[in-house]
């Protein structure tokens, strides 16, 4: 069976939720609280899926209250049939575990009319043989998210092949608005403006004029030669971290001439390195 599955499991308030949102920026199909009889079911379909689904994380735990011997059966079954699963088993220290349902005001699933610790213990206790079992033992005790997401990456990412992040670039007007959720934002509203040119102002940066307008001035040629360099150091570093998209938006007034020309080279000029870039002119339609 041509899929890499990974199951995450361990003890509640451990961060299995925040280890499959680690997976998911990895670029994992994931599904969390899967019931086990269903995962059989699940990785069937994600095979024969149209997209193409090649790896795959499922948070699985206490919650299903048949969950052990159920989820024991399911993986000798699947084992038999070729399905190799890697099992994680995420687990904390007691006082750590009482200290994180403490801060979120959480119940714990075992222990929702009784002290904390109990339901804790409990827990240990039934998840010892699914603890022994695991492939990789994480102790998140000492860990904050960030050096949790750290261990997944270290062991999840392919450091054999480039896994360059998917970098989107927006050109937007200001007056417009600042796009929402973008890691970089240029304002090229120091170039000079073909709005002013009454027969440049119809067109649109995509336009030939246009570009051979803005990029007339040198200033226009080295911006772009320093966003590049800028990439250059700091991509890297965002492969590092696993983060699967860098979007960078380039502003000016309008959002239809200076900012869709400098979008546009930069979209070419990444595209010629062979980066995964998209390219999106948000304001280039709006009223003139």
């Amino acid at each position: 069976m041509d899929l890499r599955l990974v199951i995450v499991s361990g003890l509640s308030g451990s961060g299995k939720t925040h280890a499959l949102k680690c997976f998911e920026d990895l670029g994992f199909f994931c599904v969390d609280n899967l019931p086990p009889p269903l995962l059989p079911v699940f990785t069937d379909l994600c095979v024969q899926s149209s997209t193409g689904i090649k790896t795959v994380a499922v948070g699985i735990d206490i919650r299903e209250r048949d969950f052990l011997r159920d989820f024991l059966s399911v993986s000798e079954r699947m084992k038999k049939e070729g399905c190799q699963a890697e099992l994680i088993f995420l687990e904390a220290k007691d006082e750590v575990l009482i200290r994180r349902f403490s801060e979120t005001r959480r119940p714990h699933p075992l222990a929702k009319n009784r002290p904390i610790l109990e339901g804790i213990q409990q827990e240990r206790d039934e998840l010892a043989g699914l603890k022994q079992r695991a492939d990789r033992i994480i102790d998140t005790s000492n860990f904050t998210t960030q050096q949790l997401k750290d261990v997944v990456v270290q062991y999840y990412v392919d450091h054999g092949e480039s896994r360059k992040p998917s970098i989107s670039i927006i050109s937007f007007g200001y007056k417009n608005g600042i796009p929402y959720e973008i890691d970089l934002l240029f304002d090229v509203r120091f170039l000079r403006n073909p709005n002013s040119v009454a027969e440049l102002k119809p067109l649109s940066g995509e336009d030939p004029a246009i570009q051979e307008y803005v990029f007339k001035k040198t200033e226009a040629e080295k911006f772009i030669e320093q966003v590049k360099s800028f990439l250059v150091f700091l991509v890297p570093y965002y492969e590092k971290e696993g983060r699967p998209y860098l979007t960078i938006a380039i502003g000016c007034t309008g959002g239809r001439h200076r900012s869709v020309a400098i979008a546009r080279r930069l979209y070419d000029d990444l595209k010629a390195a062979r980066y995964d870039v998209v390219l999106r002119h948000r304001d280039i339609h709006r009223d003139r």
